[in-house]
């Protein structure tokens, strides 16, 4: 994600729909279950009593169609926290896929530890790159491994966090948001459209716990969630405000692999609104960015709770 430090970190909001339970695919443990959310897409691993110490997996950075006139965003990361509903905290790193005014892609790797302000890495990354990456949390200090096997780089930090959730395990597909403020808020914040990414998704996903056990996304040990990414869903991250600047394209997990630690994200364009005179309109992204918002700013990350009826950006 390609940041500013001055940007404010987005305190991301996340309500559930209320999911429910799903039969595993052939191969897999344990049964998942489902939610929706507006601007993630991926599974989240949670364990009761237990925290995490680790997370892996690998991706292919993807490769974005663009159209001129319309800006467009996406991020894929992995990460440790931030999925409870009362987090403060998540571990993240991963890369972003973007398309400018002109139908320019653009390509960039990042990390991250909510509540401090994201940070761009330089690994030169283009779309077809085979990416790994490994977020573990010791205490209060955060080990962020990103690797390109493509291009045979990498980029490893050590960090102490001001504060850490190691709850839950997630391998995310994101639509990010465009922020302005200075501090820690999602205030001055507003959801982007969503970048057509195709299909991407993560394989060797990994987590272990703090007490040292190691398993897949399946793993009978884990509470596995798949989450679907569309305009409806009620888990939001990106403020406390409707969006009126987002085009409502959608992100769809699929069933785990057999090993329970792959799975694939399908992209679905936005679909045509219906106007009073009964015809109707096609959805477009904006051209441009709100205005006074001098960045894109890829803040995911926290889940707060929102009331049913309340809007989020």
């Amino acid at each position: 994600m390609h940041r500013r430090p001055t940007l404010a970190l987005l305190v991301l909001a996340l309500a559930l729909t209320g999911g429910s339970a799903a039969v595993a695919p052939a191969g897999a443990e344990a049964a998942t279950s489902t939610t929706t959310s507006s601007n993630w897409a991926g599974y989240a691993v949670t364990r009761s009593g237990s925290r995490f110490h680790k997370v892996t997996g690998n991706w292919i950075v993807p490769t974005v169609t663009c159209t001129s006139g319309q800006r467009t965003y996406s991020a894929s990361w992995i990460g440790l926290g931030g999925y409870a509903t009362n987090s403060q905290a998540l571990e993240q790193t991963g890369t972003e896929s973007d398309c400018d005014a002109s139908g320019t892609a653009h390509y960039s790797a990042w990390y991250e530890l909510v509540p401090d302000t994201s940070h761009s890495v330089q690994l030169g990354v283009r779309a077809g790159d085979a990416m790994t990456a490994t977020v573990t949390v010791t205490g209060t200090t955060v080990r962020l491994r990103l690797i390109d096997r493509t291009r045979g780089t990498s980029v490893t930090k050590v960090l102490k966090a001001q504060v850490v959730d190691t709850s839950s395990a997630e391998w995310i597909v994101e639509t990010p948001a465009l922020c302005s403020s200075a501090t820690v808020s999602d205030l001055g914040c507003s959801s982007t459209a969503l970048a057509n990414f195709g299909t991407t998704g993560f394989t060797t996903a990994r987590a272990t716990t703090m007490g040292g056990h190691t398993g897949t996304i399946s793993d009978a040990n884990y509470k596995a969630t798949a989450i679907t990414l569309t305009p409806a869903g009620r888990r939001r991250f990106a403020g406390a405000q409707t969006p009126t600047d987002a085009t409502p394209g959608s992100a769809t997990p699929g069933a785990l692999s057999a090993t329970g630690g792959g799975f694939q994200i399908a992209y679905a364009q936005p679909t045509a609104t219906t106007d009073p005179s009964g015809g109707t309109t096609p959805v477009t992204p904006p051209a441009t960015a709100p205005a006074a918002v001098p960045r894109l700013r890829p803040l995911q990350r926290l889940l707060s709770p929102r009331a049913p009826g309340a809007a989020a950006r």
